[in-house]
């Protein structure tokens, strides 16, 4: 056997695998789902400190707090003396020197938006939007109790008799005399009325406790006098006297007599649970009708975490969608009709005179609401009561005018039972 050939094949091996590239090193994948961020980048423009804009010097810190905290005049240190003690002004003083301007420029937050508090150093006044309700009555006794029957029976007996007058002889005094004097007379202040009104339950007590309400905001309160009015309109005759009404009107154009003539009627409400982090907040959605007995429904549906809250705003709405149905002879309806909702079906055919109501309780509601007396509706496959409420008032909205398809087609309608009966059909 030749030894060239060996020699060579290990030469063209010891070649082939130099001109190999070399291998690139693994990379290394991180586990996160999203992608790789990409390198930091310079920025564009070079950063530059506030000391060297010169925005923070000391001149300009100086001046910064001349200006936003400036010193007592001698004028203002006048005025000051004169409300206050020498012992007063003398705290004041050490106050105002223990606190540098400068630690207040660099330390401290001044609120510039709107919503800031009207002064700084100055409370001398109370705001009733910021400031709590000074307390002024000492803290109860701890020997207070509840009265019992007897003892509430005589303080009441004793409030009664001190608005009596004592320099008036009521003996044989007839009863129109003593009424009449008894009206000039009796003149109850405020606080004896209030008793009547929150009787006190205590015995032992000092006097009235400090209240936790807060104060109202006042009549005359700069930013607020003028803005809040009481949405009372003097046409409503007293009929909405809390403004409940007041943007249904403006939607709507109705009187507030004509909203109340208005039937509504609450026919689906279910609870929905929206799952946070928090927990499970519970949500009441309520489905409602309204209807003037005269060819006109409305549906409203609505949701919020109070029951009351949610039926009120579904009634509203369903009178503010209020739309017109078509009736025959103000009675039933033209013909048959068919909606699908989901997989619910609805299908509403007429009937004649002194036929009634025959359908389910939710669909009598709405034909009663609308002023239909004579129909009937039946639901073939399911019967969702949301999907069931929105099917019957689209069956109802789709309905044909005979009249337009009369004129469509050029020709004339004849309703033949008031030619047979003369008109007299009702």
């Amino acid at each position: 056997m030749s030894v060239a050939r060996p020699a060579r094949c290990l030469l063209s091996r010891r070649l082939a695998a130099a001109a190999k590239p070399a291998a690139s090193p693994s990379q290394c994948h991180s586990f996160h789902s999203s992608a790789q961020l990409a390198g930091r980048r310079k920025p564009r423009f070079k950063s530059i400190r506030a000391e060297e804009m010169g925005l923070i010097s000391p001149e300009k810190i100086e001046e910064y707090s001349k200006q936003t905290f400036p010193k007592y005049t001698p004028e203002e240190m006048e005025v000051l003396r004169t409300r206050y003690t020498p012992e007063q002004m003398a705290a004041l003083e050490a106050g105002e020197a223990a606190i540098d301007p400068n630690d207040l420029t660099i330390q401290g937050r001044i609120r510039r938006d709107p919503y800031r508090l009207p002064y700084l150093d100055d409370f001398s006044k109370i705001y009733p939007i910021i400031d709590k309700r000074p307390q002024t009555a000492p803290p109860p006794s701890p020997r207070a109790r509840f009265m019992t029957e007897e003892e509430h029976a005589e303080d009441l007996t004793k409030r009664l008799e001190d608005l009596i007058p004592k320099d008036v002889n009521f003996q044989n005094m007839p009863d129109e005399e003593v009424e009449n004097i008894l009206k000039k007379r009796i003149d109850i202040p405020m606080e004896e009325a209030k008793y009547f009104l929150e009787p006190e339950t205590l015995v032992h007590t000092n006097g009235p406790s400090n209240s936790a309400l807060a104060p109202a905001l006042g009549k005359k309160l700069a930013g607020v006098a003028g803005m809040y009015k009481p949405p009372i309109d003097p046409a409503d005759d007293g009929l909405d006297d809390q403004g409940l009404y007041q943007n249904l009107k403006r939607r709507t154009g109705l009187s507030v007599r004509d909203i109340l003539d208005i039937n509504t009627k609450v026919l689906v409400v279910r609870f929905v649970d929206n799952q946070t982090r928090l927990g499970k907040i519970r949500s009441a959605w309520v489905l409602a009708i309204a209807g003037n007995g005269n060819g006109r429904l409305g549906i409203g549906e609505a949701k919020s975490v109070e029951m009351s809250v949610a039926r009120q705003k579904a009634k509203l709405l369903a009178i503010q969608n209020l739309q017109p149905i078509s009736r025959y002879e103000d009675r039933t309806i033209y013909g048959t009709v068919k909606a699908k909702v989901g997989a619910t079906i609805v299908q509403i055919d007429a009937r004649p005179p002194g036929f009634g109501l025959r359908a389910s309780h939710r669909l009598f509601e709405i034909f009663r609401a609308v002023g239909i007396h004579d129909i009937a509706a039946k639901m073939p496959r399911a019967r969702n009561p949301m999907n069931s409420v929105k099917a019957c008032v689209q069956a109802l909205l789709s309905q044909k005018d005979p009249n337009e398809i009369a004129v469509g087609r050029g020709k004339k309608l004849v309703d033949v039972r008031k030619v047979y009966y003369g008109g007299n059909v009702y």
